[in-house]
């Protein structure tokens, strides 16, 4: 937009005309009129000089910044120029005024479509109420400085982690639709396209034909990428470009673009330029394909080679399938051949002579316990019978008892006090008793004796 003649140009200050209308001006306001905006009603408006000087006021206190800008329109006039001054990533552009001395310095002159770095300081001017960039320097932005700019930036988003391989995605295996970003009837779309249908027929695409090049670029960039991620139906997205010089592909190293498409959910893939071109969406990116072409291959298998590998796992499988009924069938005639399988009954024979041994055997376990016992029953009954009460009768012995009033013998005499003379007694022997009158006497002790009776000599 070029300016209009209403006054005199002064790059870095305001137009002359803005200057006597300023000066025309009262120094104080009246009192009745309202001290801010905020206290003024329809009953008591400010008049239009008064919002104009508190707004250029206002503007002017702002310091002077360095901005970048694509020149758009560049008019000189004399000792003056008017530029019009375009953001490189969005559709705003504001006026510029400067001294035709400060254009003169470049070693290169300014052209329309120049990319620059300019050290401005906002302006109002009055008279026609508009707001003006006044540049106090500018230098355009060359090659070397961009691609400085664009490794500073890769550099710095490598250090905050964005470009890790832990933070991306693998892509399907067969993804059910493609979202592709590309511009408008671009070769990089046809190619992209064309060889996904060729390897993968039934593949499907969700295409954003975007502006690929331009201040426009980014912005329609970041509303296609969040428009396909949050589309459930869209498996990977395709952002394609094709060769272009440095200047062309600037979009695609935006640092707005870049976060976006590592934050997306939804696998990424670059294909922008040739070979040789890495804008830093490639080192962001899920996948980096060099060129359109190379996307198509990478996203979608081929349909040939894939059947292909289905026709040889078809045929491994048979041949596995085949090898195992074989196998089994070759158990089978093994199992058939053992002579357990021709005579069956040899089983039971087996197990009718084992039983019958252990039957034997246990037969003649039981007969040598039983006469083993019944040899030790004979020696125990031959021991208790010599150690019997009638044994020792059978040897001499006599029981001696005094013969109660019952005319039975009751206690056993062991010792002579117990038989006083008269005493009653009842003598038991081997084959019966008989009836005895103490007389008193005391015959001599066995120990006294020279010899034993024969039959007690007998058993000793």
């Amino acid at each position: 937009m070029a300016a209009e003649d209403t006054g005199t140009a002064v790059p870095g200050g305001a137009a002359s005309g803005d200057a006597h209308a300023a000066d025309a001006q009262p120094e104080n306001q009246p009192s009745t009129l309202p001290a801010t905006a905020a206290e003024t009603s329809p009953d008591r408006p400010w008049p239009l000089h008064l919002l104009s000087r508190k707004l250029k006021a206002h503007i002017e206190r702002a310091p002077a910044v360095w901005i970048e800008a694509q020149v758009i329109e560049l008019n000189r006039r004399g000792g003056s120029a008017f530029a019009t001054l375009r953001d490189t990533d969005a559709e705003i552009s504001l006026p510029a005024s400067l001294w035709s001395k400060v254009l003169d310095r470049q070693k290169t002159p300014l052209e329309r479509g120049s990319r620059v770095v300019a050290l401005v300081k906002p302006e109002f001017w009055m008279k026609t109420g508009r707001l003006n960039m006044s540049v106090r320097d500018i230098r355009p932005v060359g090659l070397g400085d961009l691609l400085a700019r664009i490794e500073r930036l890769r550099q710095a988003l490598g250090a905050e982690g964005l470009f890790a391989d832990a933070r991306k995605k693998q892509l399907p295996l067969l993804p059910h639709r493609i979202g592709l970003i590309t511009g408008r009837d671009s070769d990089a779309k046809k190619d992209v396209m064309r060889n996904a249908a060729l390897r993968w027929p039934a593949v499907e695409f969700d295409v954003r034909e975007v502006a690929v090049q331009g201040n426009t670029a980014v912005g329609q960039l970041l509303a296609a990428l969040r428009k396909l991620d949050a589309d459930p139906h869209v498996d990977v997205i395709v952002i394609a470009r094709g060769g272009g010089a440095l200047e062309d592909l600037l979009p695609f190293s935006n640092e707005e673009l870049i976060r976006a498409v590592s934050a997306a959910s939804t696998p990424v893939v670059s294909a922008i330029g040739h070979e040789a071109d890495r804008p830093i969406l490639d080192d962001v990116a899920d996948l980096r394909a060099s060129t359109p072409t190379d996307a198509a291959k990478r996203i979608v298998p081929d349909v040939s080679e894939e059947l292909a590998k289905v026709r040889l796992a078809r045929e491994h499988l048979n041949r596995c399938i085949v090898r195992l009924v074989d196998r089994e069938n070759d158990r089978l005639h093994a199992l058939r051949s053992r002579p357990v399988m021709a005579f069956p009954e040899i089983m039971v024979t087996a197990r009718e002579e084992d039983i019958a041994r252990l039957r034997k055997h246990a037969h003649t376990a039981v007969s040598s316990a039983v006469v083993r016992a019944l040899d030790q029953v004979h020696h125990l009954k031959a021991r208790v019978r010599a150690l019997s009460p009638q044994k020792t009768l059978d040897r001499g012995y006599a029981v001696v008892q005094v013969t109660g009033p019952d005319g039975a013998g009751h206690d056993v005499v062991r010792s002579p006090g117990q038989a006083p003379h008269g005493t009653a007694l009842t003598v038991r022997v081997a084959e019966g008793r008989f009836a005895a009158v103490a007389d008193g006497s005391n015959p001599p002790a066995p120990s006294e004796t020279t010899e034993l009776p024969a039959a007690e000599r007998g058993s000793r």
